[in-house]
C-alpha cells in the first residue's frame, strides 16, 4: 500500500512508460502550485520555484522511484529554480531546462550534485537533434582527457510533475567558479588596469538568448556576434566592455608569431590549438560562430573555450536539407560554410601555430591517446553500454531514436574517415618537433606563510623564487605561468643571466619590507594553501617547469603555514616529486650576495665512505643531516669553522646536509658509497 501510494503521487504518466527503476539516477522534479492549486509550467524565463530530489544509491546499486521516501538514497532533496533553457532545442518537444539549487528563502545554495563540485548552477541537457545522445557526452569527455576544462556530466532519467520526461544529461553550466572556469571574477568598480584585464567569459554566439551583441568582428564568409557571458551584459561596464573588445581587435590585427606583440603575447595558444583540434576533429557545424566561449583572467592571456553544444557534430547536421556542414573533407574554420572570425582561418595558415596544432594532434591520436580512434570507439561502446536500458523509455516517450546502433555506426564510420582526412593535413611539425627548453627551475614556494609583526596578512607574504640552471643567460620574454589559477608573464626584453636566481612575489612592497631583497615582478591571484599545479611555459605553451605541490604527505608540512617554505634540495632533482623538497626557512640572498659567499664553504670528500670533513671560513653553528625526504636522520652542533661528520651509521645512498655558518644557511648534496 505504501510503495503504490509514492508512486501514485510520483504521476501516472511515469508508470505509463513503465519507469520504476533504473541503472542510472532518477531525478525527480515538482514544481509548486498555483493559486489554483495546479503545478506552475515551467516556461522561457523566468525560473519558476520547484523542489527536485535525484535517487542515486551510494553504493552505486540500481535505483527505485520507491527511493524517493528513502533520505540515505537521496543526492539530493531540496529547493530549486527551473526554466527552459537552449535556442533552436526549445522548439522540440523534449526541453532543455536550467536549474538554480537555492535555499528555502530562495538564495543560491552551492551543492555537489551527482559527485560534481559544489555550484548552484546546472543543466538538464536534452540531447537536442542527437540520436546517439553521446556526442555532448564524448566531446566533454575527450576535453578533459586532453587537459582543457569542459563541464563536468552525469546521465540521469529524469520525471517532472509526474511526466517521465526521458533520459538527460545534467551537467555544470560554464561559470566562473574555481571548479570550473577557474579566473577572477570582476566586479563594476574594476575598471582601471590591472583590475580591469579581467576576468571575463565571452562568447561568439546566436542573440536568440536576448542579450545584446556586444561587438561584431567580420569572418571570411560574413560577420560573427559576440556576447558578453560573465559580467552580463546588464552589469558589464562601458571601460570593461571596451578592453575586451580591444583584447580580440588585438589578436584579429596581430596574427604574427613575433613573441612581443604577436599572438602569443596575446593568447594562449594550447588552449586555441585544442579548441581548434575538438572542432575539426569532430567537424563541429556551430564551432567559431556559436556557443564558442574564450576567457581571460587578471593579467593573463586570452583561452579559447571550454567548449560547449556538441551536438552537431560527428555528421551530425540537420538544420539545411541537402546541405549536410558536418562534412569528413572540410575544414570548419574556413570552408565549411561556417562564418567564424577571420582570426582562426589566420591563425591555421601562420607557419608557426599550424605547426604546434600538427604536432598536438599526432601526439593525441597516438595508440592509447584519447584522440586515437580507438580510445574514441572505446568510449562509445562504455556509453552506449551506460545508457542501453534507458534509450528503450527514451524512444517509447518520444520515438526519436529509430535505430540507436546504426546511429552509432554511423558516427565511427564518420570518424575514420574524417581521421584519415585530417591524417594527411595535419602530418608535418618538423619546425617545432625539437624545442630548446631553458634551463629555468622553480626552486622556492612560499604557498601558505605565517604572520608575524607587522606582516598581518599571510597572501601578501607569499613568493615562488625561480632559478637558471644553465650556462647561458636566459630570454625571458613571453616565459608565463600556463595554468590558471596564478597570472604572471615576463616582460619582453627581460632576461636572467645564467645560474642566477629571481623572485615572483604576490605583494613586491611586502616582499621588499619582509626580505630586503626587491622581487622581479608582481604574480596576480594567490597561491593556493592546499594544492596548486605551477607550470612554466614558453609563450607558444611548451612546458618549461612543472610543480604540482600539496599540503599532504609526502610533501613537507612545515612549509604549510608554520613559517617555512619549500625547498627544491638539488637543481637535478625532480622538482614535481616530493622527495625533492625541504621545507626552509634558509635566509634569502641576491644572486650578487650569494657570489660572495659561494667560496665560503668546503665538503670533503664528497663521495664518501664515512668520514666528512666541513670547512667554512666562518664559524660553523650546526650541521643536520636530511634524506631523500627532506626528514631530519642527526645533527651536530659545531661552533667552529671546521668540523668531522661520521656516516657510518648510514646506508648507502644520496643525502643532504642543512649548514647553518655565519649569516648563511646551505643545503649540499653528499653521496655515500
Amino acid at each position: 500500500m505504501r510503495i503504490f501510494f509514492i508512486l501514485l503521487l510520483l504521476g501516472q504518466a511515469a508508470l505509463a512508460q513503465n519507469f520504476t527503476d533504473s541503472n542510472l539516477p532518477i531525478v525527480i522534479i515538482n514544481t509548486d502550485n498555483d493559486a489554483n492549486g495546479n503545478p506552475i509550467e515551467i516556461v522561457d524565463d523566468p525560473k519558476v520555484s520547484a523542489t527536485m530530489k535525484i535517487i542515486k544509491r551510494p553504493d552505486g546499486s540500481r535505483n527505485y522511484l520507491t527511493d524517493v521516501s528513502e533520505p540515505a538514497y537521496l543526492n539530493y532533496n531540496g529547493k530549486i529554480g527551473i526554466e527552459f533553457r537552449g535556442s533552436s532545442s526549445q522548439n522540440l518537444p523534449k526541453k532543455p531546462y536550467g536549474i538554480t539549487t537555492v535555499l528555502p528563502n530562495g538564495n543560491n545554495n552551492n551543492v555537489s550534485l551527482l559527485g560534481m563540485p559544489s555550484e548552484n548552477d546546472w543543466v538538464l541537457n536534452s540531447f537536442a537533434y542527437d540520436q546517439t545522445l553521446m556526442r555532448d557526452y564524448i566531446t566533454y569527455h575527450l576535453s578533459r582527457q586532453i587537459g582543457q576544462y569542459a563541464a563536468r556530466t552525469a546521465y540521469c532519467e529524469v520525471v517532472v510533475n509526474g511526466d517521465y520526461k526521458g533520459l538527460y544529461l545534467l551537467s555544470e553550466k560554464i561559470k566562473i567558479d574555481g571548479n570550473r572556469v577557474n579566473i577572477t571574477k570582476i566586479t563594476t568598480t574594476d575598471n582601471t588596469l590591472p583590475t580591469l584585464s579581467g576576468g571575463y567569459i565571452t562568447k561568439a554566439d546566436k542573440t536568440t538568448g536576448g542579450d545584446p551583441i556586444a561587438w561584431t568582428m567580420a569572418s571570411y564568409f560574413g560577420n560573427v556576434n559576440f556576447i558578453h557571458e560573465s559580467p552580463k551584459p546588464e552589469d558589464i561596464t562601458s571601460s570593461q566592455a571596451a578592453y575586451i573588445e580591444s583584447v580580440f581587435t588585438q589578436l584579429e590585427t596581430h596574427v604574427s608569431p613575433e613573441l612581443t606583440e604577436g599572438y602569443p603575447s596575446i593568447i594562449d595558444v594550447p588552449t586555441f590549438v585544442d579548441y581548434m583540434l575538438l572542432a575539426e576533429l569532430t567537424s563541429n557545424a556551430d564551432a567559431y560562430q556559436f556557443s564558442t566561449f574564450f576567457h581571460k583572467d587578471r593579467n593573463g592571456k586570452l583561452r579559447a573555450g571550454p567548449i560547449w553544444d556538441y551536438n552537431l557534430t560527428f555528421g551530425n547536421d540537420i538544420f539545411q536539407a541537402g546541405y549536410d556542414r558536418s562534412k569528413t573533407d572540410v575544414w570548419q574554420f574556413y570552408d565549411g560554410g561556417n562564418t567564424g572570425s577571420k582570426f582562426w582561418k589566420d591563425l591555421f595558415d601562420d607557419a608557426a601555430f599550424h605547426c604546434y596544432l600538427s604536432k598536438r594532434y599526432q601526439q593525441l591520436t597516438q595508440t592509447g591517446q584519447p584522440l586515437d580512434y580507438t580510445s574514441v570507439s572505446s568510449l562509445v561502446d562504455q556509453t552506449t553500454d551506460l545508457i542501453s536500458e534507458a534509450l528503450v523509455r527514451e524512444h517509447t516517450r518520444w520515438q526519436t531514436i529509430p535505430d540507436h546502433a546504426q546511429a552509432v555506426s554511423d558516427l565511427k564510420s564518420w570518424l575514420q574517415l574524417r581521421m584519415q582526412w585530417m591524417n594527411t593535413r595535419l602530418a608535418n611539425y618538423s619546425t617545432c618537433e625539437s624545442i630548446a627548453i631553458p634551463s629555468l627551475v622553480i626552486t622556492k614556494i612560499h604557498y601558505n606563510p605565517k604572520t608575524s609583526g607587522s606582516f598581518t596578512v599571510s597572501n601578501d607574504l607569499e613568493f615562488i623564487e625561480l632559478q637558471n640552471t644553465g650556462s647561458t643567460a636566459i630570454d625571458l620574454t613571453g616565459i608565463y605561468f600556463k595554468e590558471l589559477g596564478l597570472s604572471y608573464q615576463f616582460p619582453a626584453q627581460s632576461s636572467l643571466a645564467a645560474g642566477e636566481r629571481l623572485y615572483l612575489a604576490s605583494h613586491a612592497e611586502t616582499f621588499l619590507s619582509k626580505y630586503s631583497i626587491p622581487a622581479f615582478g608582481q604574480f596576480t591571484r594567490n597561491l593556493s594553501n592546499s594544492s596548486q599545479n605551477l607550470v612554466v611555459a614558453d609563450a607558444f605553451g611548451n612546458i618549461i617547469d612543472r610543480v604540482n605541490y600539496t599540503d599532504r604527505d609526502p610533501w613537507p608540512s612545515a612549509a604549510d603555514g608554520g613559517g617555512q617554505w619549500l625547498e627544491l634540495i638539488d637543481t637535478n632533482l625532480d622538482n614535481n616529486l616530493a622527495s625533492s623538497w625541504i621545507a626552509s626557512s634558509t635566509p634569502l640572498i641576491l644572486d650578487n650576495q650569494q657570489a660572495s659567499t659561494a667560496n665560503q664553504l668546503s665538503i670533503y670528500p664528497n663521495p664518501t665512505n664515512n668520514e666528512l670533513s666541513i670547512k667554512a671560513t666562518s664559524i660553523i653553528y650546526r650541521v643536520e643531516v636530511l634524506d631523500m625526504l627532506g626528514e631530519s636522520l642527526t645533527e651536530l652542533t659545531v661552533d667552529a669553522d671546521v668540523c668531522q661528520l661520521n656516516l657510518s651509521a648510514l646506508n648507502n645512498g644520496i643525502y643532504f646536509l642543512k649548514i647553518n655558518y655565519g649569516n648563511s644557511i646551505r643545503i649540499e648534496k653528499v653521496i655515500k658509497h
